[in-house]
């Protein structure tokens, strides 16, 4: 088994507001959801301009989780209103 975390901060662009940041992270977090991927705000939920979000997946093929890991980086960099602030992913064999 192999699990995949990937933890990510954006930078909320216009966000004047915790309800403009939890708009634009319900709509990324939807998207990601509908991947069959778990995803969760797990820090910054107190800042209408920063989120951080933590996503999981779990498969018995690591380069599938790169492949994956990839794709979301590449998606959360194009996704309009956010700017990716850093980053991190880790692949876990078990």
């Amino acid at each position: 088994m192999v699990i995949g975390a990937y933890e990510v901060r954006l930078k909320v662009l216009g966000a004047r507001s915790l309800k403009d940041k939890r708009k634009v992270l319900k709509s990324i977090k939807d998207r990601i959801t509908r991947m069959n991927i778990s995803v969760a705000e797990v820090d910054d939920q107190d800042k209408w301009q920063a989120a951080t979000i933590g996503i999981a997946l779990v498969s018995n093929d690591s380069a599938y989780i790169n492949s994956v890991i990839d794709k979301l980086s590449r998606f959360l960099c194009e996704f309009p209103g956010v700017e990716t602030m850093n980053s991190k992913a880790e692949i876990i064999h078990l």
